[in-house]
């Protein structure tokens, strides 16, 4: 964007991102994982980078690392059939359906280097989700240290990407990440 600041539009929505893409935006944000035919050929036509979460049908459905992988891999296909080949991965690290469980989240995060497989930029979006409440018993507000914490582990498993809510904190967290492992 003119900014200077990489603008991502979250919707799965086709008409929204229809609307979003006249504007000048850096990348689509897709938590339906092209499970719409009208939102991907919207998506392909763009031309834009695509952030694309595990989804069966309904956003977050798979629940475990096993079905987050097939997730995966059906959301490649799909990506495949539009010509998409721009794209981040989301493991849907959340509670996002009443069948996922905490313990669904704290395998992911266990096992994220797993999903260097697939041989795709991959997003840390593990920012004061539910599990690190559970654990820690804390409001999302006050999830920062959990949240902080796990970041770093799955840097060092493969995350090249991470959405934040605590930004100045996190930029604090990848620069000491990037120092110690030599990067920066």
């Amino acid at each position: 964007s003119g900014s200077g600041i990489p603008v991502s539009v979250d919707t799965m929505y086709p008409q929204v991102l229809a609307e979003c893409i006249k504007h000048d935006i850096d990348c689509i944000n897709d938590i339906h994982g092209l499970c719409n035919t009208d939102y991907a050929k919207i998506a392909a036509d763009s031309g834009l980078p695509a952030i694309l979460m595990a989804t069966y049908s309904i956003p977050g459905d798979p629940a475990g690392f096993d079905s987050g992988m097939g997730a995966l891999e059906i959301v490649l296909e799909r990506a495949e059939l539009f010509g998409i080949d721009n794209l981040i991965l989301d493991p849907a690290v959340g509670k996002w359906t009443p069948e996922r469980t905490v313990e669904d989240d704290w395998e992911l995060c266990r096992r994220f280097d797993e999903f260097a497989e697939f041989e795709r930029p991959l997003l840390a979006a593990v920012s004061r989700k539910t599990f690190f409440g559970r654990l820690l018993d804390k409001n999302p507000e006050d999830r920062l240290f959990g949240t902080l914490a796990v970041t770093y582990d799955i840097l060092k498993k493969g995350a090249s990407i991470v959405r934040a809510h605590d930004v100045a904190a996190t930029r604090d967290l990848i620069d000491v990440f990037e120092k110690v492992e030599r990067r920066g």
